[in-house]
């Protein structure tokens, strides 16, 4: 159609009864999205709660766009109204009608009250769709990502909350508590974190929402669980505190029946030690001892203090002082025995030459050298030093080397004798053995 007005080329019939169609699936849907908005769980609980920072400065904001959203599609419902009502006067609409029409539907021809301090606005019915859909959106992300929030974290914080004071329960019964275990520490402190955070999350669930980077989808994000999840952590760090010191209070017993066998086993061997030296410093001349010390007198006392942790059930106080007991008792143990190798080495070193002697003796005797006068000599002189008291060992083992050496020569195999050259022959019984 050729004909032209202000808005462009005057809408035929058929246009007309197109556009009128669209705007009206379009008012459908708009009217069906406000009213989804308006009976949003979340919108309800917005409206009925005591907002705090971003969340009610946000909200206020969107209550804002909310109530011009209504006012938007109610000047769209009446242009839209007004439009049908034109196209309905007679059946073929007239010149005059169509230019009408193509006024009201392509023209700026709706007046709504204006926004951030305008007085009224004029749209067109597309840009007023357009316009409506801006405000619809971000006032459902918002609406959204409280709710999303609060639907999350809250009844989390519940659960964990109720977590929390079975462990509490469960501390107190142990004996950890607050100033006396840091354990008993921390639950006051998570106890105080998630109070505050409970509060926060519903006062003000926006500091809690992280959009989706690149989403412009209304309510597109997740709830920010930084702080329950660490508060979550420390809780279950807890409980297995707890539960160590429940395993304590189990085995208790036995642990201490254990250490006190541990700390008997050591001071028994510390007490053969001391008699071992006794007796080394009266059959071993000329060889330096070392001295023995006696048991430590602070694992008994600790012993006994764990001893009076069981009685009284203090097990906070048994767990700690049971597992460092443990390590220093096997530590002492471990020190007994080696104070007893110490001390009865010259013993050992003696009991070897006098085996390595014996064992040359016996080689002589099956080959017939028995009876040889240099030998007997050699081993009676040996014998004596090795079986006097006290003994000196580096004269003893001389002795033994030259007896040694001596049964070796005769059977032509002489060991090399120390300060002559050459490797000693230790194996107790050389060549043909």
């Amino acid at each position: 159609m050729g004909d032209t007005g202000p808005t462009g080329p005057v809408m035929d019939r058929d246009e007309v009864d197109r556009a009128l169609a669209r705007l009206g699936a379009e008012h459908e849907a708009i009217e069906t999205s406000l009213f989804a908005l308006q009976d949003h769980a979340g919108r309800r609980l917005l409206e009925g709660a005591e907002l705090t920072g971003v969340t009610a400065e946000r909200w206020a904001a969107a209550e804002a766009s909310i109530t011009l959203l209504w006012s938007y599609f109610d000047a769209y419902t009446g242009a839209l109204r007004a439009a049908r009502e034109i196209r309905t006067r007679r059946r073929w609409s007239s010149r005059e009608d169509l230019v009408e029409l193509t006024e009201l539907l392509r023209g700026e021809s709706v007046t709504v009250a204006g926004g951030a301090g305008r007085l009224s606005e004029r749209y067109s019915l597309a840009a007023l769709v357009d316009r409506m859909n801006q405000l619809y959106a971000t006032s459902l992300d918002m609406v959204v990502a409280a709710d999303a929030v609060w639907s999350a974290l809250p009844a989390r914080i519940d659960l964990l909350a109720a977590e929390l004071r079975r462990t509490r329960e469960l501390a107190h019964s142990v004996g950890v508590r607050p100033g006396e275990h840091p354990a008993g520490d921390d639950l006051e402190r998570i106890t105080r974190t998630l109070t505050r955070l409970r509060e926060q999350v519903v006062s003000d669930p926006l500091a809690f929402w992280r959009p989706a980077e690149g989403s412009s989808a209304p309510g597109g994000g997740r709830p920010d669980t930084t702080v329950y999840d660490r508060e979550a952590r420390a809780l279950e760090d807890v409980r297995r505190e707890i539960d160590a010191v429940l395993a304590v209070r189990q085995d208790a017993e036995q642990r201490i029946v254990r250490l006190r066998d541990v700390l008997s086993r050591a001071d028994r061997t510390l007490a053969e030690a001391r008699t071992a030296r006794g007796e080394v410093l009266a059959k071993i001349a000329a060889t330096e001892v070392p001295v023995v010390s006696g048991p430590p007198t602070v694992l008994q006392e600790q012993l006994s203090a764990a001893a009076e942790y069981r009685r009284h059930a203090q097990w906070h106080r048994l767990s700690p002082l049971l597992e460092s007991l443990e390590e220093k008792a096997e530590d002492e143990l471990l020190r007994a025995r080696e104070s007893l190798t110490a001390v009865t080495a010259p013993l050992a070193v003696r009991a070897e030459l006098r085996g390595r002697l014996d064992a040359y003796k016996a080689k002589a005797a099956r080959l017939g050298l028995a009876e040889d006068p240099e030998l007997v000599e050699k081993y009676e002189k040996a014998r004596r030093m090795l079986w006097s008291a006290p003994c000196d060992l580096r004269v003893a083992e001389q002795a033994v080397l030259r007896y040694q050496h001596a049964v070796a020569e005769l059977l032509g195999t002489a060991p090399r004798v120390p300060g002559q050259g050459g490797p000693v022959d230790r194996s107790g019984l050389g060549p043909g053995t």
